[in-house]
C-alpha cells in the first residue's frame, strides 16, 4: 500500500510540476521575420497580435476570446530580446488577476491557429470577437496596411 501511494504521489508531482513552472515564466518579446515583415514574437517564436477592441492598456479579450487569442502572460517584468525595445514593454492586470504583457502601451496576444509555428500569421486581419486582429510591427504599431 505504501509503495502504491509513493508511486501515485510521484506521478502527481510529475504532472503538477510542469504546470507550476509554466505559470512562473517571465515573458520574452523579440523581433522575428514573417510574411508580414518584421514583427514581434514571443519567446517561443509565436507572432504577437493587437486586438482592435482594446483601449490602451486595458484588455477586452476574455473567456472564449482569450482561449482563441491567448494573452501573453508574465510573472515579473517581461524581457526584451534582440531588437525589441525594453522601453516599450510593460504589463497590465487582467480581470482574472493575471499579468499580461503590453508593448507600446497595448496588450499583446498569440493566436491558437498559429500552432507554435514561428513566423505564422494566420490571425492577421481576422475579424473576431468584435474587432480585427493585427500582428504587431517591430516598432510596436499594428500592421493594418498591405505589406
Amino acid at each position: 500500500m505504501r509503495r502504491y501511494l509513493s508511486a501515485a504521489c510521484a506521478a502527481l508531482l510529475l504532472v503538477l510540476v510542469p504546470v507550476a513552472s509554466a505559470s512562473a515564466v517571465t515573458a520574452k518579446v523579440a523581433v522575428g521575420n514573417s510574411s508580414a515583415g518584421s514583427i514581434l514574437i514571443d519567446g517561443h517564436g509565436k507572432s504577437l497580435y493587437r486586438f482592435g477592441r482594446d483601449t490602451g492598456r486595458k484588455s477586452t479579450c476574455n473567456g472564449a476570446c482569450a482561449q482563441n487569442w491567448p494573452p501573453l502572460l508574465t510573472k515579473g517584468k517581461p524581457k526584451a530580446s534582440g531588437s525589441a525595445k525594453a522601453s516599450k514593454l510593460g504589463t497590465t492586470k487582467r480581470s482574472d488577476g493575471t499579468t499580461q504583457v503590453t508593448y507600446g502601451g497595448w496588450p499583446v496576444y498569440t493566436f491558437v491557429a498559429d500552432k507554435n509555428k514561428p513566423g505564422s500569421t494566420k490571425g492577421e486581419g481576422v475579424d473576431a470577437f468584435g474587432a480585427k486582429w493585427y500582428v504587431v510591427a517591430a516598432k510596436g504599431t499594428a500592421r493594418t496596411g498591405s505589406y
